[in-house]
């Protein structure tokens, strides 16, 4: 272990070394490590960020994986930084290896202000989670979270769900499975909810309405009307589209080609209307992989 934590700079011995020393790192490991970190003035402050890691319960392995990915972490203060930071976010319930993998994904989170970045985000989460449980399961899918930049730009998105009448148990789950949605600009998400109400047709108070803001986001407008091209080559009229649409939007999301060959299948090859189609959208959903299912779908 280094013995003289005071070590003049011209003394001090090679990064290298000393990470060889303290994290047993190999020669690659420590050099890429060590060249990340050049304000590092002495081996004090990275023996008293190991010497915390441990304490606060961190193995070897995990201090390896979290210096490799955020070497930086060896500049931190303990007192003032560290220890203030990781402490919030193991009060949320993040064990240590829960804080290992977080901060590997998005080493960013190291460097952002407790009390202006990581707690008004956190308490930002909880407002909408509802529970530290749902909060934690948000953090270890989506570090990025607790860097993401515009906190102001996430509460505009969920007010204008709010404002279209999207219930909050709705943007509770959507926020768990893709909060990227409350990253994205304003005037985005506006056009999009104006769209499914106004183009589309989906009332705000219909259990579709969210499912067609989603449907709608993951495709441009030039991929949707080639789209609705291929069931007009079937026959279907823009009401057909739209009604089908309002009953599921799903069936928008399938590719160009999977349209075309479900159509094929239950149109041409079944003899099914577009009428029933529309009706039963769901059937669209359906593999083709398995068709003993179709034998019931006009009974």
């Amino acid at each position: 272990m280094v013995s003289d934590l005071n070590i003049p700079t011209h003394q001090l011995p090679r990064p290298i070394s000393w990470l060889n020393t303290l994290l047993i790192l190999s020669d690659s490991q420590a050099a890429s490590t060590s060249s990340k970190v050049t304000s590092l003035k002495s081996v004090k402050n990275p023996h008293l960020v190991i010497n915390f890691l441990k304490q606060t319960g961190f193995d070897n392995t995990q201090m390896k994986k979290l210096v490799s990915r955020a070497p930086k972490l060896l500049i931190r203060d303990v007192s003032n930084t560290l220890k203030p930071k990781l402490r919030c976010l193991m009060d949320l319930g993040l064990s240590v290896s829960d804080l290992v993998n977080v901060i590997a994904k998005d080493p960013h989170i190291i460097g952002r202000g407790l009390a202006t970045r990581l707690r008004p985000t956190i308490d930002f989460l909880m407002t909408t989670l509802v529970s530290d449980e749902n909060v934690v399961k948000a953090l270890k899918r989506f570090p990025w979270l607790l860097s993401f930049g515009a906190l102001g730009i996430m509460e505009t998105n969920l007010l204008l769900l709010r404002n279209y009448g999207v219930p909050d148990v709705r943007i509770k789950k959507l926020l768990l499975r893709n909060p990227t949605y409350f990253a994205q600009k304003p005037e985005w998400i506006k056009g999009l909810l104006h769209r499914v109400e106004n183009d589309f047709q989906v009332p705000r108070d219909s259990p579709s309405f969210l499912y067609g803001f989603q449907a709608l986001s993951w495709q441009k407008k030039s991929t949707l009307d080639r789209k609705f091209g291929i069931f007009k080559s079937f026959g279907w009229s823009d009401d057909d589209i739209l009604h089908m649409f309002r009953k599921l939007p799903y069936c928008v999301g399938l590719s160009e080609v999977r349209i075309q060959e479900k159509l094929n299948f239950f149109m041409k090859e079944l003899g099914f209307e577009s009428a029933y189609l529309v009706s039963h959208p769901a059937i669209l959903s359906y593999s083709l992989d398995k068709r003993g299912w179709y034998l019931g779908c006009k009974s």
